[in-house]
């Protein structure tokens, strides 16, 4: 059976070390101190792998199951739930005038690595309704607020957003769900909406769903969209719940992964909703809470892959098979473990530099939306802005890749049910696809990101990494393994950026053919600088003899790994882009 080791260690690390987050001017980061952040770490920790990853394998086989309209979730996950729910897990980074902790994102962030990697499914119960809590507290009017916030932070009440249609995927201006004014304030909401995750389950006693709908009369395409309210059960003007609402659930969707949650078609037949923002507006309400949603599912890759990662370490040092080429290194047995063989080495060190470095970045840019959303500035916003397209796409893809290859560390055994390692790969390749598919994602980086704001935070990215370098550059060390590489590789997205700028406008589509190469060369050197900072981190803990040296040494050599072995791949992206749309538009559609 599988099993999981919440990361800890190198979580402080990171928020100790590398982001120094108690010494940031942020409001309620001066909480952060180690102690304090090492408790709900470890606290959690223990909670994730004692009673959320035992039921990890349950739900993939269980799966939920649809009675009289009525979802059935796996065995144990409704006490495991409650267990969640009772220890105030769900609060954590909650407003606390609707009940919660007023921990900042970045402490619920990397819980939310740690509750992933244990049960993905089981975790996207509470994940989805944080979101819909942060688009109703953005946007809900007082009474609003009042009304549904306190029971969905405490997730006494569950959430969902409803966007999909059976016709309409990305293309939100192909919507046919209608909202009919009603006299009394309400609208009476009318549609069907698929690939609803968690839509209907048996772990809270309502589900708040977000439902885009158009309100008849309105203008065309995606300017007529508004957001709506629209409970499972309507609750009376007391707080008390009511009547059932007109809508349900017509099928839970058979899938590749995430078993345990349920994906559902839902069918709104004239159900009551209730404007949340303005009119026409519902975009705009939800984009507020993308940036969000978006870095959740960025670590729903990291999570599956440092899940996998640790249970293919666990293996190829048991599993004995040939001898090391320089030599037996356990002369004692009939085999050495495979460990000791280069290639095995070759994909564990892939996937451990890419998921440290993916964590740092990935806190670094829930730094980012504290900064934004506790300060008001607008610089971290652009920022976070920009780097969102990247974090979702290179790291669910590349920890879809990861948990691959884990499995295949594995043979043949990776591909038997019982030891657990396909779960990792199925569940982590559905993040690659919902909150923006990641060839959506990529075309929002070249198509808007890029050039927001007359291309401000492009180049507010490209003077960080410069700085970091200027700064540090009198490290002869660190210069010559992370520094050059790191400049060199910010060098090839300076490049592919001004090919884009240069012929993006006279031939879209050479942006638009280069803009997946783009995203992940973006992600290399996002991760190179990420790097960068840890190794300067570590140097220093070393030179000052603090912690354990081990540690750092380990956290060295996988940083040369990635500088040497991974970051010299934006030269290949490079020159792909710079290939232009030729060879990609050179057949005719029936062709193919």
């Amino acid at each position: 059976m599988p099993s999981y080791t919440p990361p800890t260690r190198d979580m402080a690390f990171v928020l100790h070390e590398v982001l120094r987050a108690q010494e940031a001017d942020i409001p309620g980061y001066d909480a952060l101190d180690a102690e304090t952040t090492a408790a709900i770490l470890e606290e959690g920790g223990r909670f994730a792998s004692e009673v959320f990853q035992p039921l990890n394998q349950v739900g993939d086989r269980e799966g939920c199951r649809l009675e009289n309209g009525v979802v059935r979730t796996p065995t144990g996950f409704r006490d495991a739930f409650d267990q969640l729910r009772d220890g105030g897990w769900t609060t954590l980074d909650c407003d606390e005038d609707y009940g919660g902790q007023g921990m900042p994102h970045l402490m619920g962030t990397a819980m939310g690595e740690i509750f992933a990697a244990s049960n993905m499914a089981l975790n996207m119960y509470h994940g989805l309704t944080h979101g819909a809590y942060s688009a109703i507290r953005a946007h809900g009017t007082e009474a609003q607020k009042r009304k549904w916030l306190p029971k969905m932070v405490s997730c006494e009440w569950t959430g969902t957003m409803n966007l999909t249609e059976p016709h309409a995927g990305t293309d939100l201006g192909l919507m046919r769900t209608k909202a009919e004014p009603q006299e009394d304030g309400s609208y009476r909401i009318t549609g069907t909406k698929i690939f609803i995750s968690a839509g209907e389950h048996d772990l809270a006693e309502n589900i708040v769903h977000l439902v885009l709908a158009k309100i008849p009369g309105g203008p065309d395409g995606v300017k007529g969209i508004s957001l709506f309210i629209v409970p499972k059960v309507l609750v009376n003007d007391d707080g008390s719940l009511g009547a059932r609402n007109a809508v349900n659930v017509g099928n839970i969707e058979e899938k590749m992964g995430i078993h345990g949650n349920a994906t559902c078609v839902m069918n709104y037949d004239g159900a009551t909703g209730y404007l949340l923002g303005e009119e026409h507006k519902g975009l705009r309400a939800m984009f507020t809470m993308m940036n969000e949603a978006r870095l959740a599912v960025g670590v729903q890759g990291l999570a599956q892959a440092e899940a996998a990662y640790q249970n293919a370490v666990a293996y190829t040092r048991e599993r004995l098979q040939g001898r090391a080429v320089t030599g037996p290194e356990n002369p004692e047995g009939p085999a050495d473990p495979i460990i000791v063989h280069p290639d095995v080495r070759r994909v564990l060190m892939e996937g451990k530099s890419f998921i440290e470095g993916a964590r740092a970045l990935t806190f670094w840019a829930a730094e980012l939306i504290d900064r934004s959303e506790r300060m008001g500035d607008a610089e971290a916003e652009a920022l976070v802005s920009l780097l969102i397209p990247v974090i979702k796409g290179v790291q669910t893809d590349r920890g879809f890749e990861t948990a691959v290859q884990a499995q295949q560390l594995y043979g043949g055994h990776g591909y038997i049910e019982e030891h657990g390692m396909s779960q990792f790969a199925r569940d982590a390749r559905i993040a690659m696809i919902y909150e923006g598919a990641n060839g959506i994602q990529a075309l929002d980086l070249v198509g808007r990101k890029l050039a927001a704001d007359g291309g401000r935070p492009m180049m507010a990215f490209f003077e960080m990494v410069k700085g970091f370098i200027k700064e540090n550059e009198s490290d002869d060390a660190l210069n010559a393994e992370f520094l050059e590489p790191l400049k060199s590789a910010s060098k090839d997205l300076q490049a592919a950026a001004t090919y884009f700028l240069q012929s993006g406008m006279k031939a879209p589509n050479n942006a638009l053919a280069g803009a997946y190469d783009f995203m992940h060369l973006f992600g290399h050197v996002a991760i190179g600088l990420m790097w960068a900072k840890m190794a300067k981190a570590a140097r220093a803990a070393l030179d000052e003899g603090r912690g354990d040296p081990a540690f750092y040494e380990t956290k060295l050599a996988t940083g040369r790994f990635y500088m040497a072995r991974r970051l010299p791949e934006t030269g290949a992206l490079r020159a792909r882009i710079e290939s232009g749309a030729e060879p990609v538009m050179a057949l005719a559609a029936e062709a193919f």
